[in-house]
């Protein structure tokens, strides 16, 4: 189970996979739920996140070429995809093991994925846990009969493979339904990850991240999970299993500070959010916590994330303007989010704001109301970046139907540091002046000499957060002052 050496610190797992400002790389999240899946069949696994290890491509075969697989199960990005493929296909050649590829641009792009090259033997798509499961019971079985022996791909769901010079896409495989049949992706990371590795700008650091549930049920038209991977429904564990998985963290994990709870929008389901935090009081079980969330919880609700060791909201809040919420169909008022963030505030909650400029309809004059709103709504911390648009999501059929890519070659969805390159571009608002803008307005919120103050103030009057604030900083302040 491989998420392959690309560029340092590079997060295939993040919604929008790049070298982060901030330094931000995540847990290989969906890599290590399979791989807690496959070992519970049975079968002897090993978990490598190279980007995180700092492995480079030798080092990953010579530990490939010792562990022997009969299967490698490589992650994949947009960005990355060249890269992911030929690497995967030269690992197939040393080892000869059978090569599949997983992640959101191979399930959008099954087809055009296995033709890169050759060597590639199959795509898992979608949700990949169980696919990979029946794929290995299917190797396994072949393993036992003699190589000679034909294996039998065309019985198991969510898989694309050849056959011959065809490529032959299975049906879906439904989405996993009873969550808590899956283990404690916590428990994969204490066995084959070193936890430290990790960091995420707005959390306290070491944190910890899990999911309470897969899917969202919102519409937006720019996010690549939902429309790729995990479905429009938002499923649930349930709060027993939750719980039992902070304990576990609690126990194993004694010097971690904080939980990230990484769902799509953790507060989709108001009443579960609160059964929740009664059951992690009623528990007596206190450890500090985040998600992610959307900006229309009420005060009642955040009240009670509070009271039970929440510590900080990730909201997408990505336009100031009501039209281009409109046109993203975030389904979301602009007096809505106001009151979120006077009510968040008053709950005591720090906020991680995320700002995208670039989407339908965008003009100078929206990114103005955007940074002003920004700067409004004053968030603990804030992001800024131009529209990413991923295959597979409305936006970017969007962007390629109107002729608003600048590149169809996924190497340019980055640059040459491995920083997000911009590749929307209209006569009216081209790709460098939306790098501009963004770098201009992570100047304007960050250079506030009352945001300067308010961090001095958080330092003082909160000193767990000084680690977080001069990790993030140190890293981020390196570029803030490029005003390209």
């Amino acid at each position: 189970m491989l998420n392959p050496p690309f560029l340092p610190k590079f997060s295939r797992a993040s919604r929008s996979p790049a070298v982060t400002k901030g330094g931000t790389i995540y847990f290989p999240l969906w890599l290590a739920y399979a791989t807690g899946v496959l070992e519970e069949a049975g079968h002897e696994v090993k978990l490598i996140d190279a980007p995180a290890e700092g492995y480079d491509k030798e080092k990953i075969m010579k530990i490939a070429k010792k562990f022997s697989p009969q299967l490698i199960v490589s992650d994949t990005a947009t960005a990355s995809i060249y890269n992911d493929v030929e690497f995967a296909a030269e690992l197939k050649k040393e080892t000869g093991a059978f090569a599949v590829l997983v992640g959101t641009h191979v399930s959008a792009l099954p087809s055009e994925s296995l033709k890169i090259n050759p060597a590639i033997d199959a795509i898992a798509r979608r949700e990949y846990d169980y696919t990979l499961r029946e794929l290995a019971e299917e190797l396994e079985k072949m393993n036992k009969r003699g190589r000679k022996q034909k294996i039998n791909l065309k019985r198991i769901k969510g898989l694309s493979f050849r056959k011959g010079k065809k490529i032959i896409h299975n049906k879906e495989r439904p989405f996993i339904e009873n969550l808590d049949e899956l283990p404690f992706v916590s428990a994969v990371y204490k066995k084959h990850l070193n936890y430290k590795n990790y960091f995420y700008a707005a959390n306290l650091y070491p944190e910890i991240t899990i999911v309470t549930g897969r899917g969202c049920p919102n519409m937006c038209t720019f996010c690549v999970l939902p429309q790729v991977m995990n479905g429009r429904a938002y499923r649930q564990r349930s709060i027993e299993n939750v719980i039992a998985e902070f304990r576990y963290i609690r126990e194993n994990f004694p010097d971690v500070k904080e939980i990230f709870i990484e769902d799509d929008t953790f507060t989709a389901n108001r009443y579960r959010a609160r059964e929740f935090c009664d059951a992690l009081l009623k528990n007596n079980i206190k450890i500090t916590w985040s998600c992610n969330a959307r900006a229309d919880v009420d005060f009642e609700t955040m009240q009670k994330m509070k009271k039970a060791g929440c510590r900080l909201l990730c909201v997408g809040f990505e336009s100031g303007a009501q039209e281009i919420l409109n046109n993203i169909r975030k389904g979301m008022r602009i007096e809505t989010i106001k009151k979120f963030m006077q009510d968040a505030k008053r709950a005591g909650l720090l906020v991680h704001g995320c700002f995208m400029l670039g989407n339908q309809g965008e003009t100078r004059e929206t990114i103005a109301k955007t940074v002003g709103f920004a700067k409004l709504l004053n968030p603990d911390t804030a992001q800024f970046f131009p529209i990413m648009v991923y295959p597979g999501t409305e936006t970017y059929s969007w962007a390629k139907r109107n002729g608003h890519l600048t590149s169809e070659d996924f190497a340019d969805w980055l640059d040459a540091s491995g920083q997000h390159n911009c590749i929307i571009s209209r006569p009216e608002l081209t790709n460098k002046a939306l790098v501009e803008l963004c770098d201009r307005a992570r100047m304007e919120f960050y250079l506030r000499p009352n945001y300067i103050a308010g961090k001095l103030a958080q330092a003082i009057t909160q000193p767990k957060e000084i680690p977080r604030l001069m990790k993030a900083g140190k890293t981020f302040s390196r570029h803030l002052f490029k005003l390209k």
